[in-house]
């Protein structure tokens, strides 16, 4: 999308996008992202997971054995202290009832089982699962216990990094990536959601679009365009899909957030809740060609230059993502309107592109 098409058509916001730098985009969550999804548990709750998990040792005596992981948008995260010393992390589903988007269902499963799966590869270094439970017996849903990684957020701290640091870093991430895309799969779509699933990629991602604009129908939400303008774009550019025919593992919410980094390498990657078997194109190493064009993360994957095919399908998966962002507002009754507005900066650069081309 060139600048001055988005000021022709959008000028008053076309002001607002040149003013958002790439972290403010992709990057600068709130601090305190709260959901209604979020399925926290109390003190005594936690103790009895922790016992079934464990057995011994048990959770720490002490308010600072249980701190609240709040910065994701959807599971309530702890890091747990136990009688042994060790640090912990415990991750709660929402709720079996709760009002989630179709995509989002059984997302759990997908996380815990990509994370196995991946685990075999010592070059992609996830933490590990001790324990996953899916009976409902002490909680309402599934949860899980892994490995607390060592290092700091990369997100958190990255500014603060030498350049020649953060490129190398940028580099072994996009690495990473690359090496998570090389696990191939047997169908198109998410693991938890059998109804979106197909044996191409072109079918599989209409389904998947369709149904995030039907889970947006059920709650009139506002998409900025009208929802069948945006059919029109998606199937206008669907035949690029029929390139992709090899199901590839893609992590999907890779951003700096989900990295961690300790002595100028990555020391982990988190949540693949949101995998799938899709194109590689979907990484969100690839959405930064919006913001910065190629980046040392797209260099250490080694994909930096795209043809039109594959520019009409970066954006597909961009007005995705927004598509995407913009709904879950619905459902999770966010405090705040900056998921709404980053959803903006994304949706409307990429509508238009879709239409002028």
């Amino acid at each position: 999308m060139k600048i001055r098409n988005f000021l022709k058509y959008y000028p008053k916001l076309g002001l607002a996008f040149l003013a958002y730098t790439k972290t403010q985009i992709i990057g600068n969550r709130s601090k305190d992202m709260e959901s209604k999804t979020k399925n926290r548990k109390s003190r005594d709750q936690i103790a009895q997971m922790v016992e079934k998990a464990f057995g011994k040792p048990i959770l720490a005596a002490g308010d600072d054995a249980i701190s609240e992981l709040k910065e994701g948008w959807f599971n309530a995260a702890y890091i747990l202290r136990l009688t042994d010393g060790r640090e912990v992390v415990l991750k709660i589903a929402p709720p079996k009832d709760a009002e989630v988007m179709t995509y989002e269902k059984n997302i759990m499963i997908t996380e815990v089982e990509s994370m196995q799966l991946v685990s075999e590869n010592p070059s992609i270094p996830v933490p590990q699962i001790y324990f996953f439970d899916t009976d409902r017996d002490i909680c309402d849903s599934y949860y899980f216990f892994m490995e607390k990684l060592v290092g700091e957020n990369y997100d958190h701290v990255k500014k603060s990094l030498d350049k020649n640091i953060r490129v190398q870093i940028d580099q072994e991430i996009g690495g990473i990536i690359q090496e998570i895309n090389n696990y191939t799969g047997t169908y198109f779509g998410y693991d938890g959601n059998s109804q979106l699933r197909a044996e191409t990629w072109k079918e599989a991602f209409i389904k998947i679009c369709d149904s995030v604009l039907n889970d947006a129908q059920r709650k009139n939400a506002d998409l900025f365009f009208p929802i069948e303008e945006i059919r029109n774009v998606i199937h206008k550019h669907a035949p690029a899909l029929d390139a992709v025919t090899i199901p590839k593992l893609v992590h999907w919410d890779a951003w700096d957030l989900n990295f961690f980094t300790k002595d100028g390498k990555v020391s982990g990657i988190l949540d693949f809740e949101r995998a799938l078997w899709a194109d590689p194109l979907m990484e969100a190493q690839f959405r930064y060609l919006d913001f910065e064009g190629v980046t040392d993360c797209m260099r250490g994957y080694g994909k930096t230059t795209f043809t039109f095919e594959e520019e009409q399908r970066n954006h597909l998966y961009t007005l995705h993502l927004a598509l995407i962002m913009k709904t879950e507002c619905y459902y999770r009754n966010y405090g705040t309107d900056e998921v709404s507005n980053l959803s903006k900066m994304l949706m409307i650069p990429a509508m238009v592109w879709l239409m002028e081309n």
